[in-house]
């Protein structure tokens, strides 16, 4: 094992000592070349599993072309790829960043600037409890995460909190401050909880009455991650505004803001970022768009995804276990119990990297092209370890 500088990064998170230094596809390997079965692939981001062919190669050629020319100045990669998230949307202009808290706080500047020009100044956004839309102090105001609530006080203001599949929360916290509600079409981190089908459409029609942006942060569900290229398509209706973020760079930092014409209102000097439309992170995105927005690879999503949930339905019945909720290859498993670190931890030491966004649930985010042998090693490893500490009942 080498010796490593632990001590340089700020500690701002529990990692383990595993120094990882190769992946490829579904694993992962650390410096001691113990392989790791990765079903949270960096939260999502990595949609077509570690160091993809696609993305390396588009990388590599990129780089050798050009680095950036600034994004003062147009360059080709962005351009495409802006074009392409055009085509294949409901939206009509798009706004690179580096980071879904950048998408998403440029989508809050969006809705207030529209808020300034259109709608007498309104500047308050509708967000949701549970929700998480980032970790700078906008993003952080506009989740409904508890653990941000005393943090890096005072937050900014305008953020009022409806509850999800409540309509009538939303409606009731509606003013004439109001400019646009936001929200995840299923909330990741606190432990995959979707919004229905039938609670977004009234959402839209909700908006549409009050004349409100309706903003999706698709910073996880999207790029295929639930069987559909973008979650909305579900829905049969389209926001406003969207983000996106994680899955779009396959493994590098991208993200995106896109919006109708209607809403989209900046003017020169309201927004804008040095690496913002990097025709290297660019020329990944088009990479990851070109083989995830097959037709044929969106089937395979699906048909993964409902493999993944029923072999966890299957896991939760033999050990008594709590239901399978999210979409796609977004999943979680109810515990019911306070366990879920515990069971990350066992997992880790015999090499399936598992995630636990709370104390009774496990997150499952693998790979999009995750094959069905894979699914197998890690719904074995996860039954062993439920097995072996008796962690739930059995039922008959």
């Amino acid at each position: 094992m080498t010796t490593h500088p632990y001590d340089a990064l700020m500690d701002i998170t529990a990692r383990p000592k595993a120094v990882f230094v190769r992946g490829a596809g579904s694993y992962l390997w650390d410096d001691s070349r113990k392989r790791y079965l990765d079903f949270v692939q960096g939260w999502a981001v990595n949609c077509l599993g570690h160091s993809p062919p696609a993305v390396a190669e588009a990388l590599a050629a990129q780089a050798k072309r050009l680095l950036t020319p600034s994004p003062a100045f147009y360059n080709e990669p962005s351009l495409k790829l802006a074009q392409s998230l055009v085509e294949t949307s409901a939206f009509d202009q798009v706004f690179f960043a580096n980071s879904g808290a950048e998408a998403n706080e440029g989508a809050i500047k969006l809705a207030r600037k529209y808020g300034s020009l259109h709608k007498g100044g309104a500047f308050e956004i509708i967000s949701f409890e549970g929700g998480f839309h980032g970790r700078t102090l906008a993003t952080m105001s506009a989740s409904g995460k508890k653990a941000f609530e005393p943090l890096f006080e005072p937050k900014v203001s305008g953020f009022k909190k409806a509850r999800l599949n409540d309509l009538a929360s939303v409606e009731q916290l509606i003013n004439g401050n109001t400019v646009a509600v936001m929200l995840e079409p299923i909330q990741s981190e606190s432990g995959v909880w979707p919004a229905t089908d039938q609670f977004l459409r009234e959402l839209r029609a909700l908006t549409e009455k009050h004349g409100l942006l309706l903003i999706f942060d698709e910073i996880q569900t999207g790029m295929g991650r639930t069987g559909k290229l973008f979650h909305y398509e579900h829905t049969g209706i389209a926001p406003d505004i969207m983000t996106l973020g994680k899955g779009i760079g396959g493994g590098v930092p991208l993200a995106a803001l896109l919006a109708t014409e209607r809403a989209s209102c900046f003017e020169h000097g309201d927004q804008g970022g040095t690496f913002n439309g990097n025709p290297v992170m660019c020329a990944a995105g088009l990479a990851v768009l070109d083989e995830v927005g097959k037709p044929q690879f969106l089937k395979q999503v699906v048909e993964t995804g409902l493999l993944l949930e029923s072999e966890l339905q299957k896991v939760s019945v033999r050990h008594g276990l709590g239901g399978v909720r999210g979409r796609g290859l977004l999943l979680a498993l109810d515990l019911k119990l306070p366990i879920a670190p515990g069971i990350v931890a066992q997992a880790f030491e015999a090499g399936v990297l598992l995630n636990a966004p709370q104390l009774d649930t496990l997150r499952f985010m693998p790979a999009l092209n995750v094959t069905k042998a894979e699914i197998a090693e890690m719904i074995g490893c996860l039954d062993a370890i439920l097995t072996k500490a008796g962690a739930a009942r059995r039922v008959a």
